[in-house]
């Protein structure tokens, strides 16, 4: 693909909003953009391109027509310096500048014929037209600068010319997993049991035992 076409790709990318249009302004829970998937994309992503579950900082705003106005991908929360990775293998078709802006695109494996394509920007590229690459690995670090928002990662999906949803990518057990949390070992006692302890603030209840504990019966 040539540069002028990147270029006016980029520019369609980035066409505003219509004047008085809502704009996103916070971000907004991952897990709230994109509930309804597209049948066409298949969810092969296996990772987040940036970070474990990034909030959204803009979602998918599908344009009324090709030149429309709107938003055709979504704006990740990432610092600069952050990794980007593949979010699923593929093969690079672009890894360059355009319109001053570090530019990288993703043939997805098995995605059919045109194949799906993801595109990262602004990134600084690690990769080179061409690679094969694995789901999860690195294809350069957030720019930070160059981006049309703050301290973020735009992510756009298209198949031929046509630009989709890349949250549709994503599985659900990918975007509507939460932090981690630990759970409870039994009869281990919980942090503030043991501060109790220290400071000997205990149960005036000598028949009390609690999980864990020894008694010593004297006589």
């Amino acid at each position: 693909m040539c540069a002028c076409t990147w270029v006016v790709l980029l520019l369609a990318v980035l066409a505003p909003a219509p004047f008085g249009a809502a704009r996103a302004v916070s971000a907004v829970p991952s897990a709230a953009v994109g509930r309804g998937p597209d049948p066409a994309v298949p969810a092969v992503a296996r990772w987040w391109p940036v970070g474990t579950r990034p909030a959204v900082v803009r979602g998918w705003e599908p344009p009324a027509n090709a030149y429309g106005p709107g938003h055709r991908g979504v704006d990740l929360a990432a610092a600069g310096g952050a990794p980007v990775r593949a979010v699923a293998a593929g093969r690079v078709s672009f890894a360059g500048r355009v319109a001053g802006r570090g530019v990288v695109s993703l043939e997805l494996t098995g995605t059919g014929d045109p194949p799906l394509r993801t595109t990262y920007e602004p990134v600084a590229a690690s990769v080179r037209e061409g690679d094969e690459v694995a789901a999860g690995e690195v294809l350069g670090t957030v720019e930070p600068t160059g981006s049309h928002c703050t301290a973020c990662l735009h992510w756009g999906l298209l198949r031929g010319d046509v630009y989709l949803d890349p949250l549709s990518l994503l599985p659900p057990w990918l975007l509507d997993s939460g932090p981690s949390r630990l759970l409870p070992v039994l009869e281990v006692p919980l942090p503030e049991e043991q501060s109790e302890g220290r400071s000997g603030n205990r149960s005036a209840n000598p028949s009390e035992v609690r999980p864990g504990e020894r008694r010593t019966i004297s006589g």
